[in-house]
């Protein structure tokens, strides 16, 4: 079962969110039919938002990652409820590039260093918020630390792996996020980062453990007390009712020119690939109650 783990270290100093995110990573692979390194793309930006979006407090709020580097993959979109479940996508999904110098996923290449990492949180309120930062490595963790620096000027350290198996399906994913509490003093920032040093790849854990032990492994030695699990899934929020009220929002004009075609309209979730179909006794329905 995928889920997040959140825990705070017993001096109150250092918080941690850590997610193990398998099953949800390999629904989207297998919903968009994603290459290797669009999976290990998406499956890291669908990770950070679980874990982005379970740290909300407001309920029925919302968070979403918008990467676009510039590389192949084009725009990544991920988006996570305030219980940390997730939907996302990516424009190119198809992309494949030879593995980097270190024979691991390009990620980096994929997802390119030419543009920005934006994060928009939504709360209900007349505006949603919004931050951004240039991509320093197209890699995703280390582009999310140098958000939370950059624009919420949040001492921050974020990891993130997927590992694509050789039948290209999802061995594993997740991640952590940790940061800082007012008064941490800075002899725990070398710490913590000895200790991500020490753990080395995320996938490297999550291959033989969970995300406890992702907690156990970035706190070593800084007693970390569990506060809360958290069940987590790729979970779209799409509906014939949603989308029809999308389809009469497109105008008067738009809508009667449709009518007028006398064909079908096919509508595509971009999250989830379903497929809903509209007769034009149907738009035409959507019209008059639009009058």
């Amino acid at each position: 079962m995928d889920e997040i783990i959140r825990a705070v270290t017993q001096d109150g100093l250092v918080k941690i969110s850590a997610v193990s995110g398998r099953a949800l990573v390999e629904k989207a692979r297998t919903i968009h039919n994603l290459s290797p390194v669009a999976a290990a793309a998406l499956g890291r930006a669908l990770c950070a938002a679980s874990m982005m979006g379970e740290m909300m407090k407001e309920d029925d709020s919302s968070l979403t990652i918008r990467i676009n580097g510039g590389g192949p993959l084009g725009t990544i979109i991920a988006v996570s409820d305030s219980g940390g479940n997730v939907r996302g996508y990516v424009q190119n999904p198809y992309v494949d590039l030879p593995l980097n110098d270190f024979g691991k996923l390009d990620v980096g290449t994929a997802v390119g260093t030419n543009g920005t990492l934006t994060v928009s949180r939504d709360l209900g309120l007349k505006e949603p918020y919004i931050g951004s930062c240039a991509l320093l490595s197209g890699e995703i963790a280390e582009d999310l630390t140098y958000y939370f620096a950059e624009s919420e000027q949040i001492g921050t350290a974020c990891g993130l792996g997927v590992l694509v198996d050789t039948d290209l399906s999802i061995s594993c994913a997740g991640g952590f996020i940790v940061q800082l509490l007012p008064g941490a003093p800075d002899s725990l920032i070398e710490k913590i980062e000895n200790n991500i040093h020490e753990m080395g790849p995320v996938t490297g854990v999550l291959q033989n453990s969970s995300a406890e032990e992702l907690i156990n492994r970035v706190l070593s030695s800084l007693s970390p007390e569990i506060l809360q699990r958290v069940p987590v899934e790729y979970r779209c929020y799409c509906s014939r009712e949603r989308v029809a009220r999308a389809v009469e929002s497109i105008g008067k004009e738009e809508l009667e020119e449709i009518v007028k075609s006398g064909e079908n309209t096919e509508i595509t979730c971009h999250f989830c690939n379903t497929v809903y179909v509209f007769s034009p006794e149907e738009i035409a329905l959507l019209l008059h109650s639009g009058k």
